[in-house]
């Protein structure tokens, strides 16, 4: 998706499309798809993204975990990433870089039980691997807290991109 649709053409969209739309922002999160679609219409991508951050703040730990695991996990195959995640994630990195995500990614899902989910903004891999083992010293509800709202701040990012 090159562009978002306007908000008044995003009302108006079958709920196929809709929920596209919210995969562009959100990667595909059931859960968040479900609340957004009994919640429409919005006045505005902003009180979309501020809607979604009140629903997950609301969700069971259930489906906030989830929400979480729709993002790919920093290092994947690129094959495997959205569009979004294929920018956000930048170009070449070394293999060992790859390596330590690898293994970081499996010991913090392995302590956490959910995906580790960060807001790149521009910064290398390398600097993502530093990010992941600080974070590694959090507690889970910590963890959670901080992915969900790595999320939104995520989604605002995409928005500012595609609008």
């Amino acid at each position: 998706m090159q562009k978002l649709p306007t908000i008044d053409q995003l009302k108006s969209l079958p709920e196929a499309d809709f929920i596209h739309v919210i995969n562009t922002l959100f990667e595909t999160a059931p859960p968040l798809q479900k609340k957004l679609i009994e919640h429409k219409p919005y006045s505005s991508y902003i009180q979309l993204i501020e809607k979604s951050d009140e629903f997950i703040k609301q969700m069971n730990l259930q489906d906030q975990i989830a929400v979480v695991n729709a993002h790919p996990r920093i290092g994947a195959p690129a094959q495997t990433l959205s569009e979004q995640s294929k920018k956000e994630q930048g170009s070449q990195v070394s293999k060992e870089v790859l390596e330590r995500l690898a293994i970081l990614n499996k010991q913090y899902e392995d302590k956490f039980g959910f995906k580790f989910v960060v807001f790149v903004n521009g910064r290398s891999r390398q600097e993502i691997v530093g990010v992941i083992e600080q974070r590694m010293h959090n507690t889970k509800d910590e963890e959670l807290k901080t992915g969900l709202r790595d999320m939104i701040l995520i989604a605002k990012d995409r928005l500012s991109k595609l609008q």
